[in-house]
């Protein structure tokens, strides 16, 4: 003979406890992950820092605040609610370039990438997509196109950047878009000029990070 049907207020108490459990379980596993998770971000971004900007070895936090931009406490590649760039240094500290992150609408989804600037010059010395959901086979050759991604290795962003048809740039400040990946092209070239005349004047203002180099 069976027992006595659990009552519903006693279902309701059992349910509640094993979600509070399993919710106290997720907190625990985020908060032990999140020191590695921050860890790995940094690391990722240091590593991108030096691949945008030629001869860097390392990384260090700015912020713009205003028309100024200033050393930050806040971690390489770490969230923040100013707009950050990353000064990249070479062995002795001294400052070869900015890296800077920056996103906006391609064909598919958000692109965000990060391009090396050196101030002053105006002059894009790198760049690297760090996030696209772009058509593959086409508007992801934003990331896998060597000539594409070569374009700005040593760009004028003065005037601004402009896009041609491939095999026609002809100008300093001229790049060739990707044939059948137009859109996507066109995309990174707004958003680098975009971020250049929002970083252009304020990253003038840069002081060396503690204990580097101009």
């Amino acid at each position: 003979m069976s027992g006595p049907e659990p009552t519903s207020a006693k279902l309701v108490g059992t349910l509640t406890l094993a979600g509070l459990l399993s919710g106290l379980v997720l907190v625990g596993v985020f908060q032990a992950t999140k020191p590695l998770i921050a860890a790995n971000r940094a690391a990722a971004m240091q590593a991108a820092v030096t691949r945008v900007v030629p001869g860097a070895v390392q990384a260090a936090s700015y912020e713009r605040v205003g028309d100024k931009v200033q050393p930050s406490k806040v971690e390489v590649g770490a969230a923040s609610d100013k707009p950050m760039a990353y000064a990249g240094l070479d062995k002795d500290g001294r400052v070869l370039g900015f890296a800077i992150p920056a996103e906006g609408p391609g064909f598919m989804d958000t692109i965000r990438l990060l391009y090396g600037y050196v101030p002053g010059k105006g002059t894009v010395i790198g760049m690297e997509v760090l996030d696209s959901r772009e058509t593959p086979g086409l508007g992801d050759k934003i990331i896998k196109d060597a000539d594409f991604v070569g374009n700005f290795k040593q760009l004028d962003s003065k005037p601004e950047i402009v896009g041609k048809k491939k095999g026609t740039k002809s100008k300093p400040n001229e790049i060739d878009f990707i044939t059948g990946a137009t859109i996507s092209s066109k995309a990174v070239v707004k958003i680098l000029n975009g971020s250049t005349a929002q970083w252009a004047q304020p990253l003038t203002t840069a002081a060396p990070p503690a204990g580097g180099k101009p």
